[in-house]
């Protein structure tokens, strides 16, 4: 039989054993870890929320960028993309008949749309505000008219600010109304059009502007770049669209539908997404902050 002197000692080793492994147990969970890099002793950034290197600045959101597209298939879109045309239906998309909402009517065919006869144009029925818009498009094959009357449609930002949809291979017309034009107020600064019936692209990146009241506050600002050349640089909306006449502002909603114009021509779209463009230091979805 053990005396009471062995048993404490074995009591005392049992102890610093388990102590032992508790303590290797929180030194591996802690070099498990990752480490926080970066700095708290640097100076403060002019919004006076983080330090330059903070460790503690919120991660950007992790996405999967999408694939390009080739002249036979079409890529796919960022993850966090809103999908707006994928080729097989128009399920987002709407139209207006005398005032009235209906079913947008453009035929769908080959994983493509293309404006029909008498169709009038199309939106989205979702609204959207600041965005990256990637969009794709093919004049006819087969050549038809001139100027403004061959291969013409556009991509109408919100409803009001148009990119220019056009035929401009070998087709002169005025400058602020041929492809890739900020229509009635800028050329672009150089053409990029290719032969019709090849397809295009045209990648923009649009700050809607900001209305106080009835006053204009910021105006709309707009980059486009058109088969992977910049053909507009930031630059400035005078106004919404407008045919013949100075482009003005009136006041609207900070979102607003994307519009693709029917303008009697067989225009075929492909391959459309939009993302919303948000701000910095935003946590990741269900994450907090690390």
């Amino acid at each position: 039989m053990l005396n009471g002197n062995v048993l404490s000692k074995v009591a005392i080793c049992s102890s610093m054993v388990l102590s032992a492994v508790l303590a290797l147990s929180v030194f591996a969970a802690d070099a498990a870890k990752p480490k926080k890099e970066g700095y708290t002793d640097t100076p403060m950034q002019p919004d006076g929320k983080w330090h330059v290197h903070d460790p503690d600045r919120p991660k950007p959101r992790i996405i999967t960028s999408g694939t390009a597209s080739t002249q036979e298939k079409a890529g796919t879109a960022p993850s966090d993309a809103i999908v707006l045309f994928d080729g097989r239906d128009l399920s987002g998309w709407q139209s207006k008949t005398k005032g009235q909402v209906v079913p947008a009517k453009w035929k769908v065919e080959n994983g493509y749309m293309v404006a029909e006869p008498k169709t009038g144009s199309i939106s989205t029925k979702e609204s959207f505000g600041d965005m990256q818009l990637h969009v794709e498009w093919s004049a006819p094959t087969e050549i038809k008219g001139s100027g403004q009357g061959r291969g013409n449609s556009g991509v109408i930002i919100m409803g009001k600010y148009e990119i220019q949809v056009l035929d401009s291979c070998d087709n002169v017309t005025y400058a602020d109304g041929q492809a890739g034009a900020m229509y009635g107020q800028y050329p672009p600064l150089v053409n990029a059009c290719r032969k019709p019936g090849q397809w295009q692209s045209y990648d923009i990146i649009f700050e809607a502007p900001r209305f106080e009241g009835d006053k204009l506050v910021r105006p709309a600002y707009i980059t486009v770049i058109h088969n992977g050349v910049v053909i507009h640089n930031h630059q400035e909306f005078l106004g919404a669209m407008a045919w013949r006449k100075l482009a003005k502002y009136t006041p609207h909603d900070a979102e607003l539908p994307l519009t693709l114009q029917y303008h009697g021509n067989p225009i075929r779209y492909r391959n459309i997404w939009v993302r919303k463009i948000g701000t910095y230091d935003q946590a990741a979805a269900g994450k907090k902050a690390e």
